[in-house]
This record gives C-alpha cells, sequence and structure tokens, in this order.
C-alpha cells in the first residue's frame, strides 16, 4: 500500500474534527512535557479515576483463575472461562464504543461499567455457590461491555491538545506506560488478595475499584470530548473507521503485535516454571513502562517500522537468554525487550487516531485494542503449543520475534518507516 503523508492531528487532514467548543491553548508548566500536559485544567482528575478504573484490567484474569481453578479443581475449565470473556468483548467492545461516540462517554460507561460488574459478582456468587460450569461462561461473557477506560482518556487528550502534536506525542506516551504499569501491578495486587484474604477477593476488589474509577472518571465532564452529530456516527454519510484508507492493514499490524506479547508471556511462564515466574516476567513490563515515560519526552517521534524493527531485534534478546540456562540473563532480555514495547505502541495509536474519521475515536481506538487482544489470544496458542512440542522450552522464544517481524513486514508493506517530528 503506498504511503499516505499524514500529518499528526488526530484524525488526520480527511477527517480533521471541527468542534465548536474547542478548547484554547493551555498554559504551560515549566519546560517539562508532562508538567506541561498536567497543567491543562481537569487532566489530573480525570487521569486519577481512568487509573483506578484501569487497574482492574490486569487483576480480573488472574483473579478468576486462582478463583475458579480453587473451587472447581480445574485449570482447563478457568482458562477457557476466561478465554471466553476475552473472546465477548473482541465482539461487543467496538459497539461498546460506537456508543460512547454518540451519546458521550459519562452516559455510556456508567451503564457499561455496572453491567460488567454485575457479571463480575455473578461468576463470584457462582464459583462459590458450586453453580454448573455453564453459569461461570454466562457470567464472565456479561463482564464484555467493560468500557475501554484507556481509549476513553485517549479521546480526552486529542480533544484537549487538537493541533499540538508535541503534546499529544506526551500523552500517548504516558497512557502507554500507565497501561504497564496497571498490567504489571493488577496481577501481584490479584493474587495477594487471593491468597490473603479469599479467592473470591481479588474479583470483588477489582469490580469496586472499576465501578469507583469509572464514575469519579465520567464526573469529568469539562475534559470530555463533545458529541459528535449523530450523522459523523451512524448517519448515512458516516465513515466506519474499518473503511479509513489504511485503518485494516493497521489492524494486522496490531494483530501481529499483539501475538508478540501473547507469545511472550506464555512461554516465560512455561520456561520459569515457578514462583518466580510471575516477577521475571512482570521485567518485561517494567521496561515498557520506563521506556514509555523516556519516549513521552522525546520530541521527536519514531516511525511505525523503525519501532517494529526494533522490537523485533530486542525479542531476540529473551531467546539468547533462555539459551544459556541463566534466569538472570533471562530476566535481563525480557526487561530490555520491553522497551521496544510502548514506543511501539504510542506511534501505533498515534496513527490509529490520524487514521480514524470524525466523531469515532473511541470506536477506532477500540478496534485496535481488540485486535492486539486477538493478537495476543493467538500469540498464546502458538506460543503454548511450541512451549510444549519443541525440543526445549528455550526453543519456544522464537515465536514472539517472529510474530515482530510480521508485524514489521505489514509495517513496511503500509509504508510506515519514516519518523515524524513531534513539534
Amino acid at each position: 500500500m503506498p504511503h499516505h503523508d499524514l500529518t499528526l492531528t488526530p484524525a488526520g487532514p480527511a477527517f480533521a474534527p471541527r468542534y465548536r467548543d474547542r478548547p484554547a491553548r493551555r498554559p504551560t508548566a515549566g519546560t517539562d512535557p508532562y508538567l506541561r500536559l498536567f497543567a491543562t485544567p481537569g487532566a489530573r482528575a480525570f487521569t486519577v479515576g481512568n487509573l483506578i478504573a484501569r487497574l482492574p484490567m490486569g487483576m480480573f484474569s488472574v483473579s478468576a483463575v486462582i478463583m475458579i481453578a480453587g473451587s472447581y479443581g480445574s485449570y482447563a475449565l478457568a482458562g477457557a472461562v476466561t478465554a471466553t470473556g476475552l473472546a465477548a468483548t473482541a465482539l461487543v467492545a467496538p459497539w461498546t464504543a460506537r456508543l460512547v461516540d454518540r451519546y458521550g462517554q459519562a452516559r455510556i460507561a456508567v451503564p457499561a461499567a455496572a453491567l460488567a460488574c454485575l457479571g463480575s459478582l455473578a461468576l463470584l456468587l457462582c464459583v462459590r455457590a458450586g453453580a454448573p460450569a455453564w453459569t461461570l461462561f454466562v457470567a464472565y461473557a456479561a463482564t464484555a461491555t467493560t468500557p475501554n477506560t484507556g481509549g476513553m482518556s485517549r479521546a480526552r487528550w486529542a480533544h484537549l491538545h487538537q493541533g499540538d502534536p508535541a503534546a499529544l506525542h506526551t500523552a500517548n506516551a504516558f497512557e502507554q506506560a500507565a497501561d504497564e504499569l496497571c498490567f504489571m501491578l493488577g496481577p501481584v495486587l490479584a493474587a495477594l488478595l487471593c491468597a490473603g484474604l479469599f479467592p473470591e477477593a481479588g474479583t470483588l476488589v477489582g469490580a469496586i475499584l472499576l465501578f469507583t474509577g469509572v464514575l469519579i472518571f465520567a464526573a469529568q465532564r469539562s475534559t470530555e470530548p463533545p458529541v459528535a452529530p449523530r450523522a459523523a456516527v451512524s448517519g448515512p454519510g458516516s465513515v466506519s473507521p474499518l473503511r479509513a484508507p489504511g485503518m485494516v492493514p493497521l489492524l494486522g499490524v496490531f494483530l501481529a503485535t499483539g501475538a508478540v506479547f501473547g507469545a511472550m508471556e506464555v512461554v516465560a511462564l512455561a520456561h520459569v516454571d515457578g514462583p518466580v515466574a510471575g516477577p521475571v516476567l512482570a521485567l518485561q513490563a517494567a521496561g515498557s513502562c520506563a521506556a514509555g515515560l523516556v519516549y513521552g519526552r522525546t520530541r521527536r517521534s519514531a516511525g511505525l517500522g523503525t519501532c517494529l524493527a526494533a522490537m523485533t531485534v530486542l525479542m531476540t534478546l529473551p531467546l539468547l537468554g533462555a539459551s544459556t540456562g541463566s534466569l538472570p540473563g533471562l530476566a535481563a532480555g525480557l526487561l530490555v525487550a520491553g522497551m521496544a514495547t510502548a514506543p511501539t505502541m504510542v506511534t501505533g495509536m498515534a496513527l490509529t487516531q490520524r487514521l480514524t474519521p470524525p466523531g469515532r475515536l473511541n470506536e477506532g481506538m477500540t478496534l485496535a485494542v481488540t485486535a492486539l487482544l486477538g493478537g495476543v489470544a493467538a500469540g498464546s496458542a502458538v506460543g503454548g503449543w511450541t512451549a510444549e512440542h519443541a525440543p526445549t522450552t528455550a526453543h519456544a522464544f522464537l515465536v514472539p520475534p517472529a510474530a515482530a517481524a510480521l508485524a514489521l513486514a505489514l509495517a513496511v508493506g503500509m509504508g510506515m518507516t519514516k519518523a515524524r517530528r513531534s513539534s
């Protein structure tokens, strides 16, 4: 596909939103880009709510596995239930995001979160009562309405900083670092709650945090993007994000990138296979979190192809560490490999914002997240099969760099290799 010369506005030159209440340029606070970012009125308040709501995203799956496996004695059942929830989310999330674009974040996110929390509570009660296995699938599927709080937060930044690519670059980097932090701390918190209190504690606390965070986030109406005209979202003249030039190939890149993450998680757990597996794997998220914060301070963003090329190279480091049989070597390899994750995701999400038509930003970014989740599921399956059938589990570490190379090939085909200035 030929290269599209796109600027770094949230929706691209052909789709630039024209909100009548576009906010004025915010005052700066010093020279640090993060200080300038959070000097925006209302930014700190919606960020706090969003972080509270986002933390459970790293808790729910781990809590469900511990809770179900402990009560029913079957990790296969626990895995099947969580996989069903993931599949349901992939189907429902884009529709939820479309409703958010059409009716506003506050009007949709709160009832959607309430329904998802009811699903979590239903799952908890079913497990507690020893209900038939099929009830677990039904209950966990109801959690698919969980709103994409990360996407809504990015949409707020895009609205607040239209025409300021440097601020958007910093905001996207911060959001990616926040994602990594939540997925690094969430499983640890879930495991501590389930082991220290009772098996259902992780799910219960996660549901409370999700609903509380969404309520706080939705209450910050001053920073909420205005609702797009109905015709822009569902009218005859509306343009689906899937029909935007370059969007489908970009989703293919996200799918392959998700496979990198899914495969690495399963392969690392299979290779280490012990109580230190979680902390060792968390080093990858730690590396990504640190790299995301540093990347947000730069004044020049790399092209998507450049980021994926770096990821392909760095993803070979865990393979080298595992091949030596050294656990510290593997840990170091995961830490460094993770440093390529955040820049790749920041650049990919920025590109998603540029390609998405006006009034469909939440839907466009949710499609990207859905593609990532699909890739995670596929990568987990391939990584698990390879770890079980390869001569050694170390050989299974070939899967993540192979998936990264596939993502790179797709990005090169899109022509996304040039670096872009953020200011």
